[in-house]
């Protein structure tokens, strides 16, 4: 089935149905053998894109970049010392301004409701490369790298260790849902995902005929993983927070080590992390550098997806 996506933004993957995201899977999944091949179509010439960032970046700005210039796009770096926006200027002015010189604008920072207000004043698609909220570039990534391991979607087991509340989980979260991917997060009850959230994946579960898990118990929770997904146990701008010596300490029992990587009782499953990763605190050196790792599937895979959503939402 064909699916018109032109001018939308991409906020979270709430905004979409589970056709509409296997349809950008599907377009990631041509676009990056196209590049294998040496074939780049241009979808994107004469366009021109700013990139908005308030959080620094390896795979976001890199990704955005490279897909941008593959389709012959011209992508605009815009730092939080580049302009003005949340300083001198409104973020509803700043977002009309630049819709009227960009074809279309990422936004990667702190508040989910920036995004949203650029998206509501643009006039052009937005796309979230993160915020405190939701991460659904990075979730549409993990989806691609999940397909090309194992074929399908439908029927797969996720687990995500750790930190269940952050911007991660809750792209997983709902983008599992809708695909119909069993979805398990481990974690102490004080780092669970919102509630409002968990009952609305909970029905995007039931319309997929997946299942959603919130299990304390990480040993129990990994028996017959597909795949297990961890992230830092501090988040981006939560390291002076009070509290972390504690959180960390009770994430602890959490850490993906060979000793969990082997209660899945399987030895196909994959080890997935967003990255950047901190070696030896949630997940051991001797896993990142396994051969169950695609965690470097993943950060490639970021370019294809990201090129996926700026194609067909332009």
């Amino acid at each position: 089935m064909p699916f018109n996506l032109k001018g939308r933004h991409l906020l979270t993957l709430k905004d979409y149905t589970p056709g509409e995201i296997e349809h950008l899977i599907g377009l990631s999944a041509r676009l990056k053998q196209l590049k294998y091949a040496g074939v780049f179509p241009k979808s994107m010439k004469n366009k021109n894109i700013a990139l908005i960032f308030e959080k620094p970046s390896t795979r976001t700005r890199c990704a955005f970049v490279v897909a941008c210039v593959d389709e012959g796009a011209h992508p605009e770096y815009l730092g939080k010392n580049d302009i003005q926006m949340g300083k001198k200027e409104s973020v509803a002015d700043t977002a009309r301004v630049l819709g009227r010189m960009f074809d279309g604008i990422q936004f990667r920072g702190f508040e989910h409701s920036t995004v949203e207000e650029l998206a509501r004043y643009a006039g052009v698609p937005v796309w979230n490369g993160l915020t405190d909220s939701y991460h659904p570039t990075q979730c549409l990534a993990d989806l691609l790298t999940i397909k090309e391991h194992f074929g399908s979607l439908k029927g797969r087991k996720l687990v995500y260790t750790g930190d269940g509340r952050n911007n991660v989980a809750n792209s997983l979260l709902v983008g599992c849902a809708k695909m119909g991917v069993d979805f398990v997060i481990t974690a102490p009850e004080s780092l669970f995902p919102d509630d409002e959230l968990v009952n609305t994946a909970n029905k995007y579960a039931r319309e997929s005929g997946s299942s959603i898990e919130l299990i304390t118990d990480a040993v129990k929770a990994v028996k017959n993983a597909d795949a297990i997904y961890t992230d830092v146990w501090v988040s981006m701008g939560e390291e002076d927070n009070p509290g972390m010596k504690e959180r960390i300490e009770s994430l602890q029992p959490y850490q993906v080590n060979a000793k969990l990587m082997a209660a899945t009782g399987r030895n196909d499953t994959i080890f997935m992390h967003c990255l950047p990763a901190v070696h030896d605190k949630e997940v051991t050196t001797e896993v990142f550098e396994s051969s169950a790792s695609v965690v470097f599937d993943e950060a490639e895979n970021r370019v294809h997806t990201i090129k996926a959503v700026m194609v067909a939402t332009l």
